[in-house]
């Protein structure tokens, strides 16, 4: 019966410890709210009194003054606005302080509650593709990318009428592709590289509007029917799927999504975001900016995840700034901007999990 009662409590142990690497996230023992006000809406009526962030010292400094130096000099407003933050912050880096630190360059470590109000805050990956395109239709490249329509004040047509054709004469086009879910998933990213394959520069497509529907993840609805398991839910699975498919098929799927983004050249041009401040990798967000203003500093605890998309424990610390927004970054929820190309986006694919993160203010 002893030998029963070690075994049942060292199961007991295994299970927890399963449970504590699939969430991917440090719990505490009380609710941040026990501890003092969550920071939850961008409002606070009173001071945190919270523990202070017992973290590893960002793994991304010389990235994140890069990204600094990107705001100052294309947005001189911005870096204004966000100027005695970034200045502190400086000065923590410069006297090489720790995470718990900030109060002694005149900052406090506001915690977000999370999702869950446990402090567990959703992170997704985006970054920036490479797509094939050319500048007039052809039999294999006839899928249109569009600039923004000039609606003036009314409604622009939802997925399913612009597939049928309710932009067409408009002179609206400024590139053809030759797949349907290349273009969604460039407008799921909000951006991305424009390679017409003869022999020019790279042109960057950065976001230039949207028509104002309702935005529905097509994830969420492969994994409602049946098509792809939730466990499996990634960009990669996505394109698989897409891959053996008819066009028919695919934008049946498609139109259940109304929302459409459109697209503005821009040539010689670095990744940008919604505040038009050049993205560095692994130094920047998409947030929801009622609660994390553009131009915020979050310091965040991030999941590393392998090859494979695994995450198998280990952890680093960022710091990163708010510069991006997107349909569906709402509530506590960061989306790591992570680079260009396919490595940055087989990795933003798998990127569904939880960390802690900081709002770092005066």
């Amino acid at each position: 019966m002893k030998e029963n009662s070690h075994y049942y409590r060292f199961y007991f142990l295994c299970v927890l410890l399963v449970l504590s690497l699939l969430i991917g996230s440090q719990y505490n023992s009380n609710k941040p709210i026990n501890q003092g006000q969550q920071y939850k809406d961008g409002k606070l009526s009173l001071p945190l009194n919270i523990n202070h962030p017992q973290l590893s010292i960002p793994v991304n400094i010389s990235d994140y003054i890069i990204q600094i130096e990107k705001i100052k000099s294309s947005s001189p407003s911005l870096y204004r606005k966000n100027e005695q933050v970034y200045k502190a912050i400086d000065e923590w880096i410069n006297h090489s302080l720790r995470t718990d630190e900030f109060y002694k360059v005149g900052l406090n470590s506001y915690e977000m509650a999370g999702q869950d109000e446990y402090g567990n805050v959703h992170l997704t990956g985006y970054y920036t593709p490479i797509i094939k395109a050319r500048h007039q239709p052809t039999a294999e490249f006839k899928y249109p990318i569009y600039k923004m329509p000039d609606n003036s004040g009314e409604q622009l047509p939802n997925r399913e009428q612009i597939y049928d054709g309710a932009l067409a004469g408009k002179d609206l086009e400024i590139a053809y592709s030759n797949s349907l879910m290349d273009n969604f998933i460039m407008e799921v990213q909000g951006s991305a590289y424009v390679d017409f394959e003869d022999g020019s520069p790279l042109v960057f497509f950065c976001y230039g509007g949207k028509n104002n529907h309702g935005y529905s993840s097509i994830g969420r609805l492969l994994v409602e029917q049946g098509e792809i398991a939730k466990e499996n839910m990634s960009i990669q699975s996505i394109k698989a799927w897409a891959e053996n498919k008819h066009e028919k098929q695919l934008k049946d799927l498609l139109i259940q999504n109304h929302s459409f983004v459109f697209f503005k050249p821009q040539y010689n041009a670095e990744v940008t975001g919604a505040a038009e401040v050049p993205l560095i990798a692994n130094a920047s967000v998409a947030s929801d900016k009622s609660i994390i203003p553009i131009g915020s500093v979050v310091l965040v605890d991030v999941p590393l995840l392998d090859e494979n998309g695994q995450y198998r424990g280990r952890r680093e610390t960022r710091l990163m700034v708010a510069l991006d927004v997107g349909g569906a970054i709402k509530g506590q929820h960061f989306d790591l901007y992570l680079g260009i190309g396919d490595k940055p986006g087989k990795l933003a694919g798998y990127y569904n999990h939880y960390g802690r993160a900081w709002v770092l203010k005066p």
